[in-house]
């Protein structure tokens, strides 16, 4: 698929995807919904790619939808988009659907404005990184909308409850210090070092793990936040340690801590996941 809406930039082990739209502050289009998929299905099926960056081009990381349609932006019962009730998908939530999904660690930059589905669609990105300039809002009920990329989900299990609830209820636009003392972002940088910082942790990752290894214990976080008890994760721990014991990673990872040397891991996300995988029952719209 041609970009129009995002650019995706491989630089050794580590992809930048960048929302590109910076004369409309990368405003959320279903172009760029379709683009945002195909980039995650094109990172997950190439084993080079080891962690992803998101950040946005210009001032903004996303204003949110693109309103340029006006009164009916979010009216999908006319038209040419025309759904029923129960056949409607929100393009927010297929889209962080499939970062949840994705076998590589996620971190978003967030470089200025992120509203609307511009902040929700980070929530299942795994690790948030703010400039201190950045502005964040989950506005949905100052537009006549609730919440929407499954962030009645995600939220709560970040920030908790109370905290989720006070950002949603309200709508208002609050600071990146605001965001951080929440919890729904792990750190404050200045502007000029979002990218570097960001990529000094991607690289941190990819050139000291095991992609499989990554991989399965980025599944076992996101995977368990919906388990009923503690020995859901223990059934699923012990598959795991039990099937990457036995792996050349496991051998590896261990041969080159005893030998002070760097590790060569040669497993590989795309062919080499173990049978048991996936240990969910994968969910279908209906």
């Amino acid at each position: 698929m041609p970009y129009e809406h995002i650019l995706y930039a491989i630089d050794g082990p580590v992809l930048t995807i960048t929302l590109n739209r910076p004369d409309k502050l990368n405003a959320f289009t279903p172009r760029m919904q379709h683009e945002l998929i195909d980039a995650f299905d094109r990172a997950d099926a190439d084993d080079s790619v080891r962690a992803i960056i998101v950040t946005g081009a210009g001032r903004a990381f996303c204003a949110g939808a693109d309103l340029a349609s006006g009164s009916g932006t979010f009216d999908d019962s006319q038209g040419d988009r025309a759904h029923s009730l129960e056949e409607h998908r929100d393009g927010g939530g297929q889209v962080t659907l499939r970062i949840y999904d994705c076998k590589k660690p996620v971190i978003a930059a967030i470089n200025g404005p992120a509203v609307g589905v511009g902040i929700t669609m980070t929530l299942p990105m795994d690790i948030r990184i703010a400039s201190w300039k950045a502005r964040m809002g989950f506005v949905f009920a100052r537009r006549g909308i609730v919440p929407e990329a499954c962030s009645s989900w995600f939220l709560p299990r970040i920030v908790g409850v109370e905290q989720a609830a006070e950002w949603f209820y309200t709508g208002r636009i609050f600071s990146a210090e605001e965001a951080r003392e929440g919890r729904l972002v792990s750190r404050l940088v200045a502007p000029e070092n979002l990218l570097s910082d960001a990529r000094k942790l991607a690289l941190e990752i990819a050139e000291n793990t095991s992609a499989l290894s990554v991989a399965l214990s980025r599944q076992l976080l996101w995977k368990m936040l919906g388990a009923d008890h503690p020995m859901e994760a223990h059934k699923v721990d012990s598959k795991c340690i039990y099937w990457m014991g036995r792996s050349p990673d496991a051998h590896e990872g261990v041969s080159s801590f005893l030998e002070k040397r760097e590790p060569q891991f040669k497993l590989r996300p795309s062919e080499d996941m173990p049978s048991f995988y996936p240990w969910w029952s994968p969910r279908k719209f209906s």
